[in-house]
């Protein structure tokens, strides 16, 4: 594996289009692209006015290859926040550089930075190219919890 540099900022109030195109593509690879309703605007509203998440994107130059999208949550264990992060993505064609390690090992710092009690993801149990890279950095499976979800209609129509 080759390792270039990367330049890795906050995304921009213009870059939502970017980042929306960013959730498609990992909804793509994930086989759930009929599951992506959100919009620029929507994603506009979550980042910049709400601060509901943020976003990173990595670029290559002036070539955007890659983002993170993550949020903190609370650990009532540890009375610290955490770092949870949504979305990884590097697109296909700049894989193997080095750039998917350089993205979540900024947020790794990030997370350290803040004192975070800890930085967690979720990962479909076939990515197995995932884990396998996830592995590499120390993180361990989380084996014994398993997740629940309610989804919108589920907390409307109850």
């Amino acid at each position: 594996m080759s390792t270039s540099k990367l330049m890795i900022r906050p995304a921009q109030e213009d870059e939502m289009g970017l980042v929306l195109e960013y959730i498609r593509k990992i909804a793509a690879y994930e086989k759930l692209s009929d599951q992506v309703v959100a919009t620029k605007e929507s994603l506009y509203r979550s980042i910049f006015v709400n601060h509901d998440c943020e976003v990173v994107i990595g670029f290559e130059g002036d070539l955007p290859v890659g983002f993170a999208l993550y949020f903190f949550n609370y650990s009532t264990f540890k009375g610290k926040i955490g770092l949870y992060l949504e979305d990884l993505f590097v697109d296909d064609i700049h894989r193997k550089k080095g750039y998917g390690k350089q993205l979540i090992t900024y947020l790794m710092d990030l997370a350290a930075r803040l004192d975070c009690g800890r930085m967690e993801w979720s990962c479909l149990d076939w990515n197995q190219k995932a884990i396998d890279f996830y592995l590499s950095l120390g993180a361990k499976p989380m084996d014994e919890w398993t997740v629940f979800r309610l989804d919108e209609k589920d907390l409307k129509n109850r």
